[in-house]
C-alpha cells in the first residue's frame, strides 16, 4: 500500500511542529523552508488537521501554528487519517459502522471473497503500527538520529 505525499509531507510537518515544543506558534513559511515543503501544499494539508483537532493556529504578527494535542497523546493514525481518509489497502475493502471489515463484492452476491482474510491482515497490521506510534516516538527518533551523525561528523 503506498501513501501519498499527503501523508508524508504532514507527518514531516507534525514532526517540525513537535520539535518547537509547542510553546509558540511557529509561521507556515518557515516551516516550508526549514523543510524544504511547497507551502501552498503545507497550507492544505494544515487545514486538514486543524480540522481533526491536532494543531491549532494563532493569527496576527506572532502566529502561526503549534500541536493542540501532546505529542505523546499523537498517535500516527490519527494523522494519516486526517490526511488520508480510512485506511484502506483495497478499492472493494470499506469499514463496517460495527467496525467489522467489509467487502464491497459481498453486495454483489459473493459471500465469501477470496481475498478478504489477506486484505484484513494486511488493513490490522497497517492500522497497528500506525496506531503504535506516537509523534513523540519520532521526535525522539530524529534527535537520536542527529546525535549520531554529529558524532561520527566528530569522530571522523
Amino acid at each position: 500500500m503506498l501513501f501519498s505525499t499527503k501523508a508524508e509531507y504532514g507527518v514531516r510537518l507534525m514532526v517540525a511542529l513537535g520539535r518547537q515544543g509547542g510553546e509558540r506558534p511557529v509561521a507556515l513559511a518557515s516551516l516550508a523552508d526549514s523543510e524544504t515543503l511547497p507551502l501552498s501544499y503545507l497550507e492544505h494539508l494544515v487545514a486538514k488537521l486543524r480540522d481533526a483537532g491536532l494543531v491549532s493556529s494563532q493569527r496576527g504578527a506572532h502566529g502561526g501554528y503549534r500541536l493542540a494535542v501532546p505529542a505523546e497523546d499523537i498517535r500516527m493514525l490519527e494523522v494519516v487519517e486526517a490526511l488520508e481518509g480510512p485506511i484502506a489497502p483495497m478499492d472493494c475493502f470499506v469499514d463496517g459502522v460495527d467496525g467489522r471489515v467489509l467487502c464491497s463484492h459481498e453486495s454483489d452476491g459473493d459471500a465469501a471473497c477470496s481475498t478478504k482474510l489477506l486484505w484484513t491482515r494486511v488493513h490490522g497490521g497497517i492500522t497497528r503500527a500506525l496506531a503504535g506510534t506516537t509523534l513523540a516516538e519520532l521526535i525522539e527518533f530524529e534527535n537520536r538520529d542527529r546525535k549520531l551523525k554529529t558524532v561520527a561528523a566528530g569522530a571522523a
